[in-house]
């Protein structure tokens, strides 16, 4: 989408735009500024608000990728997301009844596709959605609203072709536990348990501070991450959010429900019995849990990558490297296979809607078109030619100083850009290669192993493999699932489902806190009356509307 190109549709439009000074009570605000060039000339941008449901920190589109993007589109965003994980900004926003251009809702989208805050993108996606149509390819149909209502309002966040060369969210723990304990193989709770408690013993300081066995952030909404979803794959059971389908019949469960859960919770019981889980799991702020972990001296935890860049940045500028961790495939024993390496496949998700109040619905709608293009997947994926990387032998290979900053920069994202706009946007997927095929993401098997630290590449080394997924079980043994991810279903915003989930969370969330924190010989009794609670408030009612989800999903994907 070049600049040329812009200027055209902002000509053909231009009834559309009077319209909408005559609406903005002639203010003559059109959302468009004129900018000046290197050149000493000026052009003319178009900005484009949006919102995104899951961005926590601002953006103020200035980085090099984002003035690179503007460049060639003639587009600047103006982004907005929840403050302080406000939940409520969506249902505020349609009572407000003032959108952005753009929307990112998540699981909010029935709410707003109900109140026709967005719009349908059907046909925008068969006049001029040639990128959107090719990326997608016979994956656009995982896009569309329902069985009832078939039509697309969105453009998912998922990638379309994926590989899976790295794991995470698993346990994991510090390269210098493995070296002490001699590379042993840790694939058990109880082996996991093991490992720490030998070394808390052999060092129960570290530089000074006390050593922490296991630490977890369960004070706020990571108690998902680093509490509820371990459970699940310690169970052996694929990341479906709160719930569990069984992949036979299609009959889903919530997954607190399930034995193995229980299990796996009495486990960490029995770890804060001894000890051995930091006290302050359930207490300490972001902020507190970042500079634990980055201290070195935290030498368990299971957490997702990205909730740790930043502390894994900061130890690897102090050079404390050796206090990194390995993700290990831990369940809760041998009879359980770890699940965190499989594919999903194109699960459609949520993704980015255009507003129905928006007077640039069509720039919207081309901006996201050109986000699909090889072009912008190069940009965003690998950022600017000359700055982030430089093309060697027809490749593109990334810069020794982008590098360095990409592996000790905590701010790196927002302030480099790189990634910061490949989500929520179209995206390729990280196994997709452009033209020249090249890789379109930095993600290949060359790109992950250059960015090892040297106690990374002893601990690899000492177990004979070259990538840490290489000791979990195999993608393609592990199947592809017909449902995707129960957590990405669109719940109806008329249903009951929803609001019980929402009850069952909460009190599930404080329950299993005080279960895990409890006299081990009162674990049994909390757990048992949170599940007749869970019974009282209608779980059971919520499992078979999920279940009829299920069975929809699989009909609408053609998978029945």
């Amino acid at each position: 989408m070049k600049k040329k190109h812009w200027l055209t549709s902002l000509l053909l439009s231009s009834s559309l735009l009077l319209a909408a000074c005559a609406s903005d009570g002639g203010s003559g605000n059109t959302g468009t500024d004129d900018i000046g060039t290197s050149d000493g000339d000026t052009e003319e941008v178009t900005t484009l608000t949006f919102f995104s449901a899951d961005l926590a920190t601002d953006d103020p589109f200035t980085n090099p990728v984002a003035q690179e993007i503007t460049k060639r589109t003639g587009i600047q965003l103006e982004i907005t997301h929840p403050v302080g994980g406000d939940e409520q900004a969506v249902p505020l926003m349609i009572a407000s009844g003032d959108y952005p251009d753009m929307i990112f809702g998540k699981g909010d989208i029935n709410k707003l596709i109900d109140a026709g805050a967005v719009i349908p993108l059907d046909d925008l996606i068969e006049e001029k959605g040639e990128n959107i149509k090719a990326m997608y390819g016979d994956q656009l149909d995982r896009l569309r609203n329902s069985l009832d209502d078939p039509q697309i309002y969105h453009l998912g966040t998922g990638g379309v072709e994926n590989r899976y060369l790295t794991t995470s969210g698993t346990f994991q723990i510090q390269f210098d536990v493995l070296k002490e304990l001699g590379y042993p193989e840790i694939r058990t709770l109880e082996e996991y348990e093991e490992a720490i408690k030998s070394y808390v013993e052999t060092y129960p300081e570290i530089d000074g501070q006390s050593t922490i066995g296991l630490s977890l952030l369960g004070s706020d909404w990571r108690w998902l991450i680093t509490v509820g979803n371990p459970a699940g794959f310690a169970a052996g059971l694929q990341d479906d959010g709160q719930w569990h389908v069984d992949e036979e019949t299609g009959d889903t469960v919530y997954k607190f429900l399930l034995p193995e859960f229980k299990e796996y919770f009495k486990w960490l019981n029995h770890m804060n019995d001894i000890g051995l889980l930091d006290p302050e799991s359930f207490t300490q702020t972001y902020d507190t849990y970042i500079a634990k972990l980055s201290s070195g001296r935290v030498l368990g935890t299971a957490d997702q990558d990205w909730d740790v860049q930043e502390a894994v940045a900061v130890l690897k500028q102090d050079e404390k490297d050796n206090r990194l961790w390995a993700p290990l495939p831990v369940t809760l024993g041998e009879e359980y296979i770890s699940q965190s390496t499989r594919d999903y496949g194109f699960t459609g998700a949520t993704g980015i809607s255009i507003s129905s109040t928006s007077e640039k619905q069509e720039e919207a709608f081309e901006f996201l078109d050109w986000m699909a293009s090889e072009e912008a997947q190069i940009l965003v994926n690998w950022g600017v030619e000359g700055e982030h990387y430089e093309v060697v032998d027809g490749l593109r290979v990334q810069t020794d100083e982008d590098r360095k900053n990409n592996q000790t920069n905590p701010n790196y994202g927002i302030e480099a850009g790189i990634g910061a706009y490949i989500y929520p946007f179209p995206q390729w997927g990280n196994g997709a290669v452009d033209s020249n095929g090249q890789s379109i993401s930095r993600d290949t098997k060359e790109d992950i192993m250059v960015n090892y630290t040297e106690a990374e590449k002893e601990t690899l080394a000492a177990y004979g493999v070259d990538l840490w997924v290489e000791t979990f079980p195999a993608t393609e043994t592990l199947g592809i699932p017909a449902h995707g991810r129960a957590y990405e279903y669109v719940l109806p915003s008329n249903s009951d489902v929803a609001i019980i989930q929402q009850k069952a969370d909460d009190f599930t969330t404080q329950k299993i806190t005080e279960a895990i924190l409890a006299n081990p010989a009162n674990f049994d009794s909390i757990w048992d009356g949170m599940i007749t609670e869970l019974e009282n408030m209608g779980i059971k009612d919520a499992e078979v509307e999920m279940t009829e989800l299920t069975h929809k999903r699989l009909e609408l994907w053609g998978n029945n």
